[in-house]
């Protein structure tokens, strides 16, 4: 395969790029009167892209909003106790449906990577055991990590450790916990030690829901980053929500990010679910219940942004545009300079492959896997400004999605 008439991210001019038995070949410069073969792909100098990457959804759950009953405040504790109705009757079939449906969303705009939380406060174990399984069955069309996620705590659920533990041997690629949830203070301190030795024995990646609360004094992050440096392994491990840093005082943040730094730990914003469900508490004024996206990242700490939900009891909406989540992102973070719109697809890209630990293998370069996207526009501004469609989706060298983009005819009195 050759893409021709390309516009690459960061770099001026349009390029050739030529694939080869699944992987990146040769990505030239192209002369301005290059003959160009008629089976090429032309890209019509639209902006050639790694994959999107979905880091953090939750695909047993998805598609079940207001199944029992709908979450009428708002608040994500209705959420758990609306979760845990629906999961009393879940079964292989029905979570099997509902992930592929949700995973076809995704990826017919841009997705080839997933992250997916598999709720593990459930003696059958049937949603990690359904998502396994279904990772397995298309891991040559998509790539999916499954965290074992405590929803209701390791614990202070019965059996939660055990749970995690057989989580594990049934193929968990990551573990995770809610340090927040669990009934008391000091129960969450023990069950982030308990995680980090879970991951270490066994090899795994770690994500948390850590401190996904209004409350100010919920710090259950920096023993999370603290555990994180002491064990050598902050790379490997994410904080996903980290909410309360919204309502943390700065003195205490000043203190904090030099420990995040140190740590080297990984971020994931959720900004349409945290926008949501955050400042339910608040009359006015109402925080917003987003991380320190901005201060993170100037920091140079890593962060990247995800759904979380689509159309489960936490979040009723999603449409599996990561484009949409990113908008909502900068709006909300005040990331709306120029300097963030033309690297604004990084939250969404290559931060998120640093976070999955996937970067040795993502990205457009010789040598490296065939898979990108063709987005309609010429750049991270543009694409972002016009939220443009994903025209083109390849993985491995071989089309899995296209896409025409709408054509819209001014009418002649406008003209």
């Amino acid at each position: 395969m050759k893409i021709v008439n390309a516009r690459l991210r960061n770099l001026p001019g349009l390029y050739s790029v030529h694939i080869k038995n699944g992987f990146f070949d040769a990505i030239n410069l192209q002369a301005d009167h290059e003959l160009i073969a008629v089976d090429a792909v032309d890209a019509e100098g639209h902006l050639l892209c790694a994959p999107f990457i979905e880091p953090h959804i939750h695909l047993d759950a998805a598609m079940t909003a207001g199944e029992p009953r709908w979450n009428e405040s708002g608040t994500l504790f209705e959420g758990i106790e609306c979760w845990a109705e629906r999961k009393s009757i879940l079964d292989q079939h029905d979570i099997k449906e509902r992930a592929v449906a949700t995973l076809e969303l995704l990826v017919s705009n841009g997705v080839q990577h997933v992250r997916t939380h598999a709720d593990v406060s459930d003696p059958s174990l049937i949603g990690l055991r359904t998502l396994c399984e279904l990772r397995d069955e298309l891991s040559d069309k998509l790539h999916i990590q499954v965290v074992a996620f405590p929803q209701e705590g390791i614990l202070s659920y019965p059996n939660g450790l055990a749970l995690m533990e057989e989580a594990i041997e049934i193929g968990a690629d990551v573990v995770g916990a809610i340090p927040h949830f669990e009934y008391t203070r000091e129960l969450g301190d023990k069950s982030l030690k308990k995680l980090i030795n879970l991951a270490r024995t066994h090899d795994r990646l770690i994500d948390v829901h850590c401190d996904e609360i209004d409350d100010p004094n919920s710090r259950f992050l920096e023993v999370l980053a603290a555990e994180a440096l002491f064990a050598d392994m902050g790379s490997r491990v994410t904080a996903s929500h980290t909410t309360a840093m919204h309502s943390y005082d700065n003195a205490y943040c000043s203190k904090l990010f030099r420990l995040l730094k140190a740590s080297e730990i990984n971020f994931i914003s959720c900004p349409t679910e945290s926008i949501h469900l955050q400042g339910r508490f608040d009359t006015y004024p109402k925080r917003r219940g987003l991380t320190r996206v901005k201060e993170l990242d100037a920091e140079g700490i890593n962060v990247c942004f995800a759904e979380d939900s689509i159309n489960d009891p936490w979040y009723s909406l999603g449409n599996g545009r990561l484009l949409r989540t990113l908008d909502f992102g900068l709006h909300i973070c005040q990331m709306m300079g120029y300097s963030d719109f033309s690297r604004s697809l990084d939250f969404i890209t290559d931060h998120s492959a640093r976070t999955l630990g996937i970067e040795v293998d993502y990205g457009i370069h010789s040598g490296k896997p065939a898979n990108c996207i063709l987005l309609d526009g010429k750049d991270d501004y543009d694409v972002l400004r016009r939220q443009g469609e994903v025209l083109l989706s390849i993985r491995h060298g071989r089309i899995i999605s296209r896409r025409e983009p709408a054509r819209v005819v001014t009418p002649t009195y406008l003209r």
